[in-house]
Formats: C-alpha cells, sequence, structure tokens
C-alpha cells in the first residue's frame, strides 16, 4: 500500500536526521538557548511553507520564538547582534530567503537556516555572491530532504510523490526545541511554556503568568 511506503519513508528520513544532524539540532540549541538568556529574540520566517506554525504561540510550546511580519524588509531593521534569524530554502537558492539571510549575517544576527544538501549541491545560485544559503548562514541544518522534494516514486504518475521537508523540519524544530528546553533548565532559566488557549484555564494562564513573565525575562 502506498500509505505504508510513505510511512517507511518517514520513518527513514526521521533515522536518517537522528544519524547526520543530531549535532547540528544540539549546536542551533546552544545557539538559541544562549541568546534566549542574554536578552535576544528568536524569530522564524517562512519554514517549508508554514511549518514554523507548529511552534508559535502554540500549547505546549514556548512563548520566546516569535515570526517575523510579512514584511520582512520593515522586521530586518529590528534585528540585532543578540538575536537569532531561523530560515528555510528546501533548495537553498530561495532569491528571498538568500537575499534576508545575507542581511542578517552582514547585521551579526545569527542565523539558523534548514535546508536539503542533496538538493542544494546541485543548483546554481542566484544571490550576485555567489553563494548559496549554506555558505551564508551561522549554521546549516540539512532537513535530509531528496533533491527536488519527494521520497516516493509511484507507477502512472510522472513526478516524484509525497514532500518530505515539511515533516523533517517540524521535527527537527521540536528536537532543537527539547534541548533549548533543556539547557536552559539546567542554568536555572525555566522558560515560559503556553497551556492550549481552549484547556479549560489554559488562556488565563498564558494572559497572567507566561506573557507578563516574558514581557519582563524575554523567556
Amino acid at each position: 500500500m502506498l500509505m505504508q511506503r510513505y510511512q517507511k519513508a518517514v520513518d527513514d528520513l526521521f533515522a536518517k536526521i537522528r544519524n547526520t544532524q543530531t549535532k547540528n539540532i544540539i549546536e542551533a540549541a546552544d545557539i538559541i538557548a544562549n541568546a534566549v538568556m542574554n536578552g535576544g529574540k528568536i524569530y522564524m520566517y517562512r519554514i517549508c511553507h508554514g511549518i514554523e506554525k507548529d511552534l508559535l504561540y502554540r500549547g505546549g510550546g514556548p512563548i520566546f520564538y516569535k515570526h517575523f511580519e510579512e514584511d520582512l524588509k520593515k522586521d530586518m531593521s529590528k534585528l540585532t547582534d543578540k538575536d537569532v534569524l531561523i530560515v528555510s530554502s528546501v533548495s537553498g537558492r530561495t532569491k528571498e530567503i538568500v537575499d534576508y539571510t545575507w542581511e542578517a549575517v552582514n547585521k551579526g544576527t545569527k542565523v539558523i537556516a534548514f535546508t536539503s544538501m542533496e538538493y542544494a549541491v546541485v543548483v546554481d545560485p542566484v544571490h550576485e555572491s555567489g553563494k548559496k544559503l549554506y555558505e551564508m548562514a551561522t549554521l546549516t541544518i540539512d532537513n535530509c530532504a531528496p533533491a527536488a522534494e519527494a521520497m516516493l516514486h509511484v507507477d502512472g504518475i510522472e513526478a516524484p510523490f509525497a514532500a518530505s521537508s515539511g515533516i523533517a523540519s517540524d521535527y527537527i524544530m521540536w528536537c532543537i526545541t527539547c534541548n533549548v528546553v533543556e539547557k536552559m533548565l539546567e542554568k536555572g532559566y525555566t522558560p515560559g511554556i503556553l497551556k492550549s488557549a481552549n484547556f479549560p484555564g489554559g488562556n488565563d494562564y498564558n494572559k497572567t503568568v507566561i506573557e507578563p513573565h516574558y514581557e519582563k525575562y524575554g523567556w
């Protein structure tokens, strides 16, 4: 069955991430935790078509992740050398993302980039520097997606099927977040973790406990 083939492909994808990206995941967590504990902001922008929404103001997630406005150019002026920007381009050559990464890095902002290295190494750069995303970012995490994104070949369908970068990136972001929370707790910082707003008392807890604490301390 196609579903079983897909499930096997996802299992293999996650195993590849664990086997090849754990060091980078831990390093990303160090960058983020240190930024949060030192007054920096953590911004996410368009990770694999919106996967960042699974972590933004979400029950069970930390409050310190923030989303850039759609007017990213306006938001670029907010970035400082204390901050971290998390971006994504599966191919590593998406012009908008590469342009913003270049600008952020030149401002001293640390940039964590998600890309498919298998994809990125077979395409040409579009930035005037001649570089692709992984050659600019402070840290690059390989989402282990195959070149051209999809995981399966299905008889009777010309195009490969089942995109991989979204589910991979969500998995990686939650792995990073686990490490961030653990590192902060080890240092004596208790990060604000949101409750589900639809669970009884959740919204009041977020508004009266988590949000005021974040406004005061930044975590």
